[in-house]
Parts: structure tokens; C-alpha cells; sequence
């Protein structure tokens, strides 16, 4: 399954991703850092421990100790799929953090991004 290829790929290599995506648009690692943390709970230090780790994307946003439930207000299209509308809960996870770091190069206020 082509969900289970993504959620064995490791976080350290994800997570330069996406903070190169923020970079090159001008954004920061600590306002990428901030949106994980909003969206996952995570204390910076856990982040920076796991992003020096192999730990999986999957059991990244498995473990993930307070999933903000503020994330369901999170809409809008990411490779060409409705993030509302996606059935796997995990993968819906994965493609949130996706959403708001598109919305974070796009140069979205972090007001916004977080749903304040």
C-alpha cells in the first residue's frame, strides 16, 4: 500500500523538506518548528531529539502527545486532495502538516496558519 511507504519514510529526512520549502520562500526553521509543534504538541526539544533520530513519519504523528484539536479547522487541497476528505486519519495527519507549511511559503501570517 502506497500509504505505508510514506509513513516508513524517517522524519530527519522529511523534516529538512520541509523547512527548506519555508527557507527558499523566505519563512524560518522556528516558524516551521512552531507549526509542528501547534499541530502535534511536541516540545521543541522532543522535535529537535526526534528530527536526529529514524524514528518513522507515521509513529512521528502516532506518538505525537497532544494533537491540537484545533487542526480539523485545517481545509484546502494538497496534491490534489481535499484534506477534509481524506479517509486514513494518519495519513490525514501527515497531510496536514503539509497544508500549513504550503500556507507558511505562501506567505500566510502565522495568525492564520494557526487558526487564531
Amino acid at each position: 500500500m502506497e500509504n505505508e511507504k510514506v509513513y516508513k519514510m524517517e522524519f530527519s529526512k522529511i523534516y529538512p523538506l520541509l523547512v527548506n520549502k519555508a527557507v527558499r520562500k523566505g519563512r524560518t526553521k522556528e516558524e516551521v518548528d512552531e507549526i509542528i509543534r501547534w499541530l502535534t504538541g511536541y516540545s521543541q526539544k522532543e522535535l529537535e531529539e526526534l528530527a536526529g533520530t529514524s524514528i518513522g513519519y507515521g509513529d512521528f504523528f502516532r506518538n505525537a502527545p497532544s494533537p491540537n484539536e484545533n487542526r480539523k479547522l485545517i481545509k484546502g487541497v494538497v496534491c490534489g486532495v481535499r484534506v477534509e476528505e481524506i479517509q486514513e486519519p494518519l495519513m490525514q495527519e501527515i497531510r496536514y502538516l503539509d497544508k500549513l507549511v504550503d500556507e507558511l511559503a505562501k506567505g500566510k501570517s502565522m495568525d492564520k496558519i494557526l487558526r487564531k
